[in-house]
């Protein structure tokens, strides 16, 4: 009898979750993945625990995995936050996890602030990465160059500079990973031409004091009030 080929185990991208993660830079980059289907890749959320844990919205997530479920997955992403970051900074399990998987992944990534994570672990040493800009000076501080784009690679690391740039970039792996017409293909279902009402804004675009809102240590991202509101 002919023994039957065994089935390869699937690659997986990791994406480690904490208390306060930001929905966006996780469900924006795994609903760009969820495209892999029927490739060598899968995608998997995972946390010290699989227990619930809040976000920083009404919604909860719950990992599929724990830390040691997943010791060496191909791919490590790590979605960021608001304030919740500096507390996920410290904390040992998470960090410990994203340093020792990272040390055998092939890629290493993150959305937003999850960079902070990523140079909390020891990872972004001396490299060029992408954050949200109002924290660019913290990432510095860890001897990281901070770059004013929507995306950067450096080597097998991949950074987004927040929730909606991790789409980018999430889309920029997919073509690498499958190939370019998928990654068209995602992003023609998702529809996504990004057309804010507003126009473009950043530090250095549009009205200074909400940039300076934003700076605020500890300051919620999505919950600001413009002085003008308050007069």
């Amino acid at each position: 009898m002919t023994a039957r080929p065994r089935r390869r185990e699937p690659q997986l991208l990791a994406f480690p979750v904490y208390r306060g993660v930001t929905p966006l830079d996780l469900v924006g980059p795994l609903t760009v993945l969820r495209n892999l289907t029927g490739t060598a890749y899968r995608t998997v959320v995972v946390g010290a625990r699989t227990d619930p844990l809040p976000t920083d919205t009404a919604l909860q997530v719950v990992p599929t995995a724990t830390f040691a479920d997943v010791p060496a997955p191909f791919a490590l992403i790590v979605p960021g936050s608001g304030p919740a970051t500096q507390a996920a900074m410290a904390d040992e399990a998470l960090v410990g996890y994203v340093r020792s998987a990272a040390a055998t992944a092939r890629l290493v990534g993150a959305t937003g602030n999850g960079a902070l994570i990523l140079a909390a672990a020891g990872l972004l040493t001396g490299r060029r990465a992408a954050a949200h800009w109002a924290h660019a000076e913290q990432l510095e501080e860890s001897g990281v160059t901070w770059a004013r784009e929507r995306w950067v690679e450096d080597g097998r690391f991949l950074t987004a500079a927040g929730g909606a740039a991790g789409i980018d970039a999430m889309l920029a792996l997919l073509a690498r990973l499958k190939s370019r017409s998928a990654a068209q293909l995602a992003q023609l279902f998702m529809e996504y031409d990004p057309e804010p009402p507003f126009g473009p804004l950043g530090p250095d675009r549009g009205d200074p004091e909400l940039a300076a809102l934003l700076r605020q240590p500890g300051r919620r991202t999505t919950h600001t009030d413009h002085p003008a509101d308050r007069r």
